[in-house]
Order: C-alpha cells, then structure tokens, then sequence
C-alpha cells in the first residue's frame, strides 16, 4: 500500500493551506495544528509532514515551538521543512522532534552543505525537497524558480547519496484537481531507486489510489482532507486496508 502522509502547513501557529505557493491566498483550518496530529494519529496515521510556511519565507525556522508541541503530544514520525538553510535550524528542528527533516532551497543553493547534512545524519534523516513548476526547481518558499531541471537535479543527488525525496508540483499544489501522475510515474522511470513521496494536487481518496496503480511508493496530501474532500472515516479505512 502507498504511504499516507498528511500536511500540516504552518502560519503564525496555526494549521494553513496556500494555493499553489502564493502566501495571499492562505485558509485557517486550525488553530493548534497539534490538535490535527492527534486527530490524524487517532485513524492510524503513522507519519505526518509539517511544513514552516513562515519559516520558508524568513529563510530560517520561525514556528519550531508547534513541531515541538505536535512531537510531545504524539507518537507520529514527523517530516519537518521549511526554513531549514543553516546548521542550527537543523539543529534546532530534531531537537524540537523531527525524525526527518526536508531540504529543498538549500539543496540548490548550498549544495556541500546539504551534502555534509546527508553524510551526518544519513539518508534516512535527510530529505531531498524538489519543488517544480513546469520541472524546472523552484526555491524560496516556491517564489524564485531555476532553470535546474527536475528529474536531472533528483538523479545528481540520489547519485550522491539521496534515499528519499518529496517532489511537489507547485502547478497542482493546493488545486484540488488531481496529482502529476505522470510527472512522477516519469521521475520513477528514471531514477528507480529513490523513494519517491508524491505531493500536489490530490483531491479524493480516487487520486491517491491512481498514485498506488502507478507504482508511486507514498503520497503527502493535505487540501483534501481540511476541504472534507477525504474523510477522516476514509482515511481510517485506508489505514486499516
């Protein structure tokens, strides 16, 4: 079965979604995020994916106060991005109960940085964030694109390490109108062994079993669930199958 991961996106503290990247167009859908873990651990979620909104703007951790929160108050494997772009945010986000941390912007950037991360706390720990649009990377909280090209970015560092990274598709991000199959069955074709966590435009329980049909190992979604488009009862069902 494909690995569910749900989103907890983080503005000011509270639980948020953003269309397509763009600050302006942010929805509330929570004020104690922590209060949305419990909830999702409670239906069988194992590992969940919190994203500093803030922090990605600022270009450090700002909201790492609410990890820490989500991280005492559960059981769940948390997966912790943006911010992240010096030594102390990493050090500061695992010490606030981040298992595995997200790079993305630092990894275009600041790549022997990113690498000394990758070769300190192992593949395991460290993430590779490839943010698209149109395949081309975007960094900066999805405000500055490149012109590095996707799936060639995510093979030069699984070439040098890479175990798992989560590619989002700023175009379908926060949409609602289905994930880049075929964006992602393509990445998997051609860098078969990366763990590959699909994010972007999922908007029914129908969309994460197409990304199952094609072979994508898990799938972050978070817009679904908040829009009651994917049900918490859905949701357990899954977890239970």
């Amino acid at each position: 079965m494909i690995e569910l991961i749900p989103a907890i996106d983080i503005i000011e503290g509270k639980c948020v979604r953003l269309s397509q990247g763009d600050y302006g167009t942010r929805k509330v859908y929570g004020e104690d995020p922590a209060e949305m873990a419990l909830r999702l651990e409670d239906v069988g979620i194992h590992r969940l994916h919190v994203v500093d909104l803030d922090g990605a703007k600022a270009g450090h951790i700002v909201n790492y106060r609410t990890l820490e929160r989500i991280a005492t108050r559960t059981n769940l494997c948390i997966d912790f991005g943006g911010g992240v772009k010096r030594d102390e945010d990493l050090r500061i986000a695992f010490e606030s109960g981040a298992q595995m941390v997200t790079g993305g912007s630092v990894a275009v950037r600041e790549p022997e940085r990113f690498l000394s991360w990758l070769k300190q706390y192992g593949s395991e720990r460290i993430i590779l964030g490839a943010d698209a649009k149109d395949r081309k990377i975007a960094v900066g909280g999805w405000e500055e694109s490149t012109a590095l090209e996707l799936v060639s970015f995510i093979q030069e560092y699984v070439q040098k390490g890479v175990r798992k990274t989560i590619c989002t598709d700023i175009g379908k991000d926060g949409m609602l109108q289905g994930p880049a199959v075929d964006l992602y069955q393509d990445i998997q074709r051609e860098v078969p062994e990366v763990y590959l966590i699909a994010s972007g435009g999922v908007s029914s329980i129908a969309d994460i079993e197409r990304l199952a049909e094609a072979g994508i190992p898990a799938v972050i979604f978070g817009k679904a669930l908040y829009e009651g488009r994917i049900s918490f009862q859905e949701l357990e069902r899954l977890m239970r199958n």
